[in-house]
């Protein structure tokens, strides 16, 4: 009742605002010359219903950021990008150090609520249901385009389309103008490299991104972690706090593409090789933890326009990716307990590959309605098992393994942490937008998956976009999602903490929105939303009777309210402003406590200046505030924060060259992330600092 009293409350008092602005203009049909000149011919968007939209009429709350503002920003991996996004807050994982992408309060430890796709492939692992483990980072050199969602989409992309989508759009032939090769080097001994190169042929076009990246990782310093508790409670002396959170990397990224005719070929590479460990799996340090993760896809595209009024869109895609050891988890270290002398050690690695079919067409021949469906097939396959451990039950003897004991492989015997399993969906869509007068549009599509592990789902969406007049564009957008259920969440096995539950259910969202963008004139723009959504079946980990584990199951509902605002004004010729804050109350709905972890007020400034013709200046600040703690955390709440960025690039005329200087967090702020088991928190990056060359050829 009190989000619902809210949300109508904004709404009856903008209503009048809405009219009036539409009884002052001739709103028979809208001058898109004109917007484009504020938006930009850039600024279509394909995320919202999977046909290319003018972003003010897209049925859906979305972001674009291309390769230039990319750039200009300073960005040199796609968190720098995501991190400005209005609602969408980058929580930091201890474990491995993931970034976890949170939108409007929508929060779990493994962020499998936020779907990336690459070139429209989910990047998906079913291991965990998020983009794996073993994540690193992924540099920005082979990105056309960014474009983001906020807000359920299951209706057009499926499963964990859930509180937000993230297309990475990547280069090819037609994105490269020039051929470039280009070195970036900085603190933390990183080193950065990569070469652009792209052509054509008659109807054959072809591209190539290589990019290579090594850094030891920022040092920030953990004064005490997990096992320090552990240290008090049984008198040892085990602890490696203080230390620093290890963030070393190697990484290399490839992505090629070939065009032909109406075909389309993808390929693509993503190798992490010697990647730290963050502050430990469990939050107790272990500097010499090295995993790794290999990714690489295929994709076979036939996009065809048939006749003036059918188009048909084929598409075929391998996925591989994987989760590698290359050095021992160390979970506790030597001398946990008094008893594990060369401390407690589990190495679960896990391989999966992914095949899709999705088949669609947009039928466009009946007056008004442009009709698009289409039907898909999706394998998921966790072919590959591997573990060993000093922990658990001995399967020679089967007998529990005596601490201290060496390393047992448990591989292919019931005593692994998960077994290997697979799982298939089938799904059939359909979506129609309707210009139902001059200035109303209505897109609804309807979305039905049937999975052969867990049953079927169905997601419907419904838009309603209404031209208000020449500059002000409304819509109300309703929709449904579902988040799949993870293999852990069903299969997890063996682990004397968590274990599956084969009986478990999707997690289901539903939300209403309410959208203003407002553009008066070419050099200024504003967007205003409002949304309530609730959050179902979330999927937890809760106690079993006598029991010491826990198990996961559908237990949580969360109901959260909010606001977002969007600004874009260009202040002279040579200043633009670029500026958003959001709100977000998020509320359990069961203890009727507000959710903790959610940045609850975020704020961004960005100011791109164009200090003389060859030299431009971006200026960026990210202010996050009122984060709560777990309830069973009696800490007061995180502190607030703000990050600040500077980029300068020096591009002299006549020159084929580009000069850049990068820096991060310049005022060198101690911002913290919460983490339950570090009593002094997770602490973020420091200050950094890169110089950039490029050399176009």
């Amino acid at each position: 009742m009190k989000l619902s009293c809210y949300f109508y409350a904004v709404l009856s008092s903008a209503l009048p605002l809405i009219i009036s602005s539409a009884n002052a203009a001739d709103y028979t049909e809208y001058d898109d010359d004109l917007l484009d000149s504020f938006y930009g011919s850039e600024e279509m968007v394909e995320i919202a219903t999977g046909v290319k939209t003018q972003i003010y009429k897209a049925p859906a709350v979305t972001n674009v950021f291309t390769a230039e503002k990319i750039k200009n920003m300073g960005a040199t991996d796609i968190d720098d990008v995501l991190e400005t996004v209005p609602g969408l807050h980058i929580h930091r994982d201890p474990n491995g150090y993931l970034p976890l992408y949170t939108f409007r309060g929508i929060y779990s430890s493994v962020n499998s609520q936020a779907l990336m796709l690459i070139n429209g492939v989910p990047i998906t692992n079913s291991f965990r249901g998020n983009r794996g483990q073993v994540w690193g980072r992924m540099p920005v050199e082979a990105i056309s385009r960014i474009e983001i969602m906020r807000g359920p989409g299951s209706a057009v992309f499926g499963a964990d389309a859930f509180a937000g989508v993230i297309n990475i759009i990547t280069k090819n032939a037609d994105d490269i103008l020039q051929n470039e090769v280009a070195v970036r080097a900085g603190s933390f001994n990183t080193q950065n490299m990569w070469l652009t190169f792209g052509g054509s042929s008659e109807e054959l076009k072809y591209s190539t991104v290589i990019e290579y990246s090594k850094s030891s990782g920022s040092n920030e310093h953990v004064e005490i972690d997990r096992q320090t508790a552990n240290d008090i409670v049984h008198g040892t002396n085990a602890s490696r706090a203080p230390g620093n959170v290890s963030k070393r990397h190697e990484s290399l990224d490839i992505r090629t593409e070939i065009n032909y005719f109406d075909f389309t070929f993808r390929a693509g590479l993503q190798d992490r090789n010697n990647q730290g460990g963050g502050a430990g799996l469990v939050s107790a340090l272990d500097p010499d933890i090295r995993q790794a993760s290999k990714r690489w896809n295929i994709d076979l595209n036939y996009n065809a326009q048939l006749t003036p009024n059918f188009k048909i869109t084929t598409q075929a895609t391998y996925f591989n990716t994987s989760q590698e050891v290359k050095n021992q988890y160390t979970i506790f270290p030597a001398g946990y307990a008094g008893v594990f002398t060369e401390g407690l050690i589990g190495n679960p690695q896990v391989w999966e590959k992914h095949t899709r079919l999705n088949i669609n067409a947009q039928y466009t021949a009946i007056k008004d309605h442009s009709i698009r469906g289409g039907f898909g097939y999706h394998n998921a396959d966790m072919y590959r098992i591997e573990e060993t451990k000093n922990f658990g039950i001995d399967p020679s003897t089967g007998l529990p393994i005596a601490p201290g004991s060496p390393l047992v492989d448990v591989t292919d015997t019931p005593y692994v942490f998960i077994p290997e399993q697979s799982r298939q969906n089938h799904y059939v869509f359909l979506q129609d937008i309707w210009n139902i007068a001059n200035d109303w549009q209505l897109t609804a599509g309807l979305r039905h998956d049937n999975y052969s592990d867990f049953g079927s789902t169905t997601n419907p969406r419904v838009a309603l976009v209404w031209s208000t007049s020449l500059n002000l564009s409304t819509k109300l957008l309703y929709g449904q999602a579902f988040r799949a259920p993870s293999f852990v969440d069903t299969s997890a096995i063996n682990n004397p903490v968590n274990i599956g539950n084969p009986n478990i259910q999707p997690e289901e969202m539903e939300s209403l929105e309410i959208v203003f963008d407002y553009h008066p004139a070419q050099d200024f723009g504003l967007v205003w939303n409002i949304y309530k959504y609730t959050w179902d079946d979330i999927i937890q980990l809760v106690p079993v009777q006598d029991e010491s584990y826990f198990l996961y199951a559908n237990n949580g509902v969360q109901t959260a309210y909010g606001t977002e605002f969007e600004i874009n004004w260009k202040l002279l010729p040579t200043l633009v402003l670029r500026a958003n804050a959001a709100f977000t109350q998020a509320e359990n709905s069961k203890t009727k406590n507000d959710v903790p972890f959610v940045a609850a007020k975020q704020f961004y400034v960005q100011l791109d200046w164009l200090f003389a013709d060859e030299i431009n200046v971006n200026f960026k600040t990210h202010l996050i505030g009122e984060r709560l703690r777990d309830e069973t955390d009696s800490r007061n709440a995180l502190k607030d924060y703000a990050i600040s960025d500077l980029s300068v690039r020096w591009q002299p005329k006549n020159l084929p060259v580009e000069l850049s200087l990068l820096g991060k967090n310049i005022f060198n702020k101690d911002a913290r992330g919460s983490a339950l088991h570090l009593p002094n928190d997770l602490p973020l990056p420091l200050r950094s600092i890169y110089g950039e060359l490029r050399y176009q050829f």
